[in-house]
């Protein structure tokens, strides 16, 4: 990920507490500011690439397989170079991408099964040992469409805080699943592909995570998130609507039960650590490096930390956490919307004032 990516990503961070009319303001000035600069880098290049054949049509993309040519991105005018990344920076091209069937809602995602110690039961075969059995392929297909469990047992709680878990996890857990589902859907399911941008969004979405956030209620953690997705940053994904459906996930996923829940907070765990190696690689500013590894670092110990709460919760625990999620869902709608309202109402007094000042 460039830095100029990256410095949009960490700027969305900075700014996730401050009032959206603020936000928007910052945000328009960054991203007109940033895009002169957007240098994408060799891996960012060959997606930008694939996606930018689909702007041909048909006929030329033809003879250009014909000819065996390939689209290079400095064969593009400065002009249309401008252009093209605009609609990166605004997501224009994601809606060009075919939707991500979401691993929660498939068939296999009902039937997760973990050890006692919440570790993977069945270890992925070889490449040698699939093949020659056609039966064990297709069953391996179906059961790599879920995340890997956790590699190794999880600890009891007790063994790594000698105070009582806050009643409150459960809440957070409800702020946290939230923001899995709304980067694993802003990636189409591949965070891989950008381990320090998903890790960035993760902490940008999550008020957990990213900002020391300390939601009493389900209601003010639903809130917060649905208020983040409707932000200038991310509304480019759908809005409200789009937040909608990212608590339909939740109770998804809820519904699904403790197996399902330490599936996904240890791919999460995963891709804070993914994002925290390949940062090191990258070269950033020293200050903002620092930053944001500071923030996964602290966001890697918390998701550790939950998933093995989690692991000790009783199964029915999550079917409550889900109905009480499903009943909030309303509430959490009508407060967005109220915020919402009442930043327009300030945006248009601003307006007013700008405009009688001139």
């Amino acid at each position: 990920m460039s830095e100029a990516v990256f410095a949009i990503h960490l700027s969305s961070l900075q700014f996730a507490s401050h009032s959206l009319r603020c936000t928007e303001s910052f945000m328009r000035e960054n991203v007109v500011q940033e895009l002169g600069q957007l240098q994408p880098n060799d891996g960012t290049k060959e997606k930008m690439l694939d996606i930018l054949k689909r702007f041909h049509s048909e006929e030329e993309t033809e003879d250009m397989d014909e000819e065996g040519g390939q689209i290079s991105f400095d064969d593009l005018s400065a002009e249309e170079k401008k252009q093209f990344q605009r609609a990166v920076a605004s997501g224009e091209l994601s809606k060009m991408i075919e939707p991500w069937d979401p691993w929660w809602l498939r068939p296999s995602a009902r039937t997760i099964s973990l050890s006692r110690e919440g570790t993977q039961l069945v270890q992925p075969l070889s490449k040698d040992e699939l093949s020659a059995s056609p039966q064990l392929d297709n069953e391996c297909k179906q059961a790599s469409e879920i995340p890997l469990g956790p590699e190794t047992p999880l600890p009891p709680i007790s063994k790594l805080s000698s105070t009582v878990p806050s009643p409150l996890l459960a809440v957070h857990l409800v702020d946290i699943v939230y923001s899995y589902c709304f980067t694993l859907r802003l990636y189409n399911g591949d965070w891989q592909s950008d381990a320090i941008g998903s890790s960035v969004v993760v902490l940008s979405m999550s008020s957990v995570l990213g900002q020391g956030g300390q939601p009493e209620t389900v209601l003010e953690a639903l809130s917060n998130c649905l208020e983040q997705t409707c932000s200038p940053a991310y509304r480019h994904m759908g809005g409200l609507q789009f937040g909608l459906v990212l608590v339909d996930d939740v109770v998804s996923l809820l519904t699904l039960g403790g197996n399902a829940l330490l599936c996904l907070l240890s791919d999460l765990h995963r891709l804070v650590q993914s994002g925290e190696k390949e940062l090191k690689s990258e070269k950033f500013q020293k200050s903002r490096k620092l930053e944001v590894r500071n923030k996964l670092k602290l966001a890697e110990r918390k998701i550790f930390f939950i998933m093995c709460w989690v692991h000790e919760q009783p199964g029915e625990a999550w079917s409550s956490l889900a109905a009480i999620v499903r009943a909030e869902k309303a509430s959490a709608m009508d407060y967005v919307n109220v915020s919402r309202k009442v930043e327009k109402k300030a945006e248009n007094r601003c307006k007013v004032l700008i405009e009688e000042m001139k």
